[in-house]
């Protein structure tokens, strides 16, 4: 194994030399079980927070219910196939899928093809299908940065010939995103690429100078744009304009805190009622709060700390470089999308406009979460064994 300077991360594993023996086993059924219970309880809770705004909208109060079904009978009809995909076939893909990612991105900022709702232009329209690229190109920023560490190797401690080339392309992706504009895509796609950075053993160094780097960039972007510093404002002192600014989020700390231990029970939530905006997208953990309580808050909030557990666990049995570090970024992009989320709706981070994956209403996020998980149950057949050995696996190439 090549020698490791100081100040990057030692890897439990060698790149150079793989354990052997090529094991087809079962998917991973526990972390398939609980993708379905997050699912589940997103079915319940969506349906409990859009029912009567959907009857009032639409006279059909199963309106949102039935789309979310809908979405996730497909969601599983994916996650079923690329589960059965060989997922090193997403490395030869990488560079393709990012490129059609771009001409999304694009097609997006384009008035005659893009869709706008709430001062942000970020739908395509296909007849009755709206799609959101912001969502996709997070999970194929993963697969490109996964394929891109895998080929590099060692040579990621370097800057020049290592880290820049890729942190220039999740850049023009990430300038994309931020015209459209939506900055929470833009912070979730910017943590785990420094996440898989430092997993792949990046200098420390390098990669807090970027951070260094960053802070007054975001801070121009925040300042410099009217609704984003009033949200700063919002979130440091939210009860300040509780009925304006800062209605959103205090009726979301209302939510949890009427909700007690126990909460009030499923359907019985009052905030829902017009009070809490976007109750059933990016808001519904707040719902969960408020119907049931602080332990069924604490329990959707475990079984992500376990889903994170299990996908790091299945990352780390991968056979191949390229396929510990797909699993281990998408762990980290579904993980790191549900803590921001949480985060935002307790008041730990201004609001950002991020839905919890599994749970919140959303067709794009709904099926891009799952063909993620469908990929880890891929990876997670295909793991390795004892001893050492050359040929395909023991290739950094494959």
């Amino acid at each position: 194994m090549a020698h490791r300077s100081a100040g990057t991360l030692a890897l439990p594993w060698s790149q150079s030399s793989h354990r052997a023996g090529k094991q087809r086993v079962a998917a991973d059924h526990t972390l398939l079980a609980v993708t379905m219970i997050l699912a589940l309880v997103g079915l319940v809770m969506v349906f409990s927070a859009s029912a009567i705004v959907a009857g009032n909208r639409f006279q059909d109060s199963g309106f949102f219910l039935k789309r979310q079904i809908a979405w996730l009978a497909f969601g599983f009809l994916l996650m079923h196939l690329t589960s059965r995909l060989d997922y090193t076939l997403w490395k030869k893909l990488s560079i393709p899928m990012l490129a059609c990612m771009l001409l999304l991105l694009v097609m997006v900022l384009v008035p005659s093809l893009g869709v706008a709702a709430k001062g942000a232009r970020r739908w395509l329209r296909w007849g009755p299908i709206s799609v959101q690229p912001a969502e996709m190109i997070k999970l194929v920023a993963v697969i490109y940065m996964a394929a891109y560490l895998a080929k590099k190797g060692d040579k990621i401690t370097l800057f020049r010939d290592g880290l820049l080339p890729a942190l220039i392309v999740i850049g023009l992706l990430s300038g994309l995103v931020l015209l459209e504009p939506d900055l929470g895509t833009v912070v979730v796609l910017g943590l785990v690429t420094v996440g898989m950075c430092f997993l792949a053993g990046a200098r420390v160094s390098h990669l807090l100078a970027l951070g260094l780097c960053a802070i007054p960039v975001v801070l121009v972007l925040v300042l410099g744009s009217s609704y984003r510093r009033q949200r700063l404002m919002t979130f440091l002192a939210p009860w300040k304009d509780a009925s304006d600014a800062g209605f959103q989020i205090t009726q979301s700390f209302l939510s949890f805190g009427s909700g007690g231990p126990f909460g009030v029970g499923l359907g019985e939530g009052k905030q829902k009622l017009y009070f809490l905006p976007e109750a059933h997208t990016d808001f519904v953990l707040a719902l969960v709060g408020e119907e049931l309580g602080l332990i069924g808050t604490a329990t959707v909030i475990l079984l992500f700390a376990f889903f994170v557990w299990r996908g790091f666990q299945i990352a780390a049995r991968a056979r191949v470089p390229f396929g510990r570090y797909l699993g281990m970024g998408i762990t980290l992009l579904i993980g790191g999308q549900a803590l921001v989320n949480a985060a935002v709706v307790t008041g730990l981070l201004p609001t950002k406009g991020l839905t919890l994956p599994f749970v919140s209403y959303g067709g794009s996020s709904l099926v891009v979460s799952l063909i993620g998980v469908g990929i880890l149950l891929s990876i997670s057949r295909d793991r390795h064994a004892g001893g050492s050995r050359g040929g395909r696996g023991g290739s950094e190439h494959e």
